[in-house]
């Protein structure tokens, strides 16, 4: 196996937060590229921002990758890299919001030797930033999908 990383960058968007919210993904493997977006009519950002993770391990074929994700949200990078997520599995996500998409999340992260790291929005990081135009674009657009977690109050 190479010594390759896989690179994501993520970001995720939502206008009244609640509202319509959408993600955006930059997947780069060495000089392959590849761009992800989807909008939801009623949601959160956090919700976003932590979708815009799983959607795009989700879209990974092969297991055992080296991944490092970039990402804008203290939210998702200090719940898995200050280890409270694995608090709150303990405690069955007692009291904690998006505990369904925190499910998801989990065997996706295992498959994988994933790194998280916090980068600032609205900067100098240019994939940072073409997440930032796909989550928002996706978030005004149509075809927007239904949040059922968020509606459905999970």
């Amino acid at each position: 196996m190479t010594n390759q990383h896989l690179i994501i960058y993520t970001d995720g968007s939502a206008r009244g937060n609640p509202g319509r919210g959408g993600y955006g993904i930059v997947l780069i493997w060495g000089k392959v590229r590849k761009e992800m977006s989807q909008g939801y009519r009623m949601t959160t950002n956090n919700r976003m921002e932590l979708l815009a993770v799983i959607v795009a391990l989700e879209a990974l074929t092969k297991e055992g990758l080296h991944i490092l994700i970039y990402t804008d949200s203290q939210y998702v990078v200090n719940s898995v890299e200050k280890g409270w997520l694995w608090n709150w599995v303990k405690t069955g996500f007692k009291d904690k919001k998006n505990a369904d998409l925190w499910q998801r999340f989990i065997p996706l992260y295992r498959k994988h030797k994933v790194q998280f790291h916090w980068v600032k929005g609205h900067a100098t990081n240019p994939e940072n930033n073409r997440c930032d135009e796909l989550a928002t674009a996706a978030a005004d657009g149509g075809g927007l999908l239904v949040d059922v977690g968020y509606e459905k109050g999970a």
